[in-house]
């Protein structure tokens, strides 16, 4: 398949000289990427529902008091209420050192890479395999939304 044919446009075709397993390397490097995103918004899925959680709490601590089991609210109250998820961490904290540590330098280590070895094009590997895949001059198959 000649270069220009490679890949379905040219913000997504390989620079002169990249080899077949650095365009390879840089794939699974985005899709390594591409999970780390997904891990993220678990942790602020997390964050959300231990949040919502311990507002519910009030609630509790409320009916049981009212039924006349305010040992087992005072518990709920003074042991639960607030309690940090991780030694000295809410949520909030949690999602936040992950932003600033992990996530951040991923995705540095992964826009370098892409800068280094490929011109800082994305998903070249995705676009080759695309272009090969699909069936050229099939509706619903046209390489870019203007094609």
């Amino acid at each position: 398949m000649e270069k220009q044919e490679q890949s379905v446009d040219s913000a997504h075709s390989r620079p002169q000289g990249v080899d077949d397993l650095t365009i390879e390397a840089l794939g699974e490097l985005s899709k390594a990427l591409e999970t780390v995103h997904r891990v993220r918004g678990h942790l602020y899925s997390a964050h959300q529902l231990i949040g919502g959680a311990d507002l519910t709490l009030d609630r509790v601590i409320e009916l049981l008091r009212q039924a006349g089991h305010d040992e087992v609210a005072n518990r709920v109250e003074h042991e639960l209420l607030g309690r940090n998820l991780l030694p000295g961490r809410w949520t909030f904290q949690i999602v936040e050192e992950f932003d600033d540590g992990y996530y951040a330098a991923f995705q540095e280590i992964e826009r370098d890479a892409r800068e280094k070895l490929a011109g800082g094009r994305r998903h070249i590997y995705e676009a080759e395999m695309k272009q090969r895949r699909r069936t050229h001059g099939m509706p619903g198959h046209e390489a870019t939304p203007g094609a």
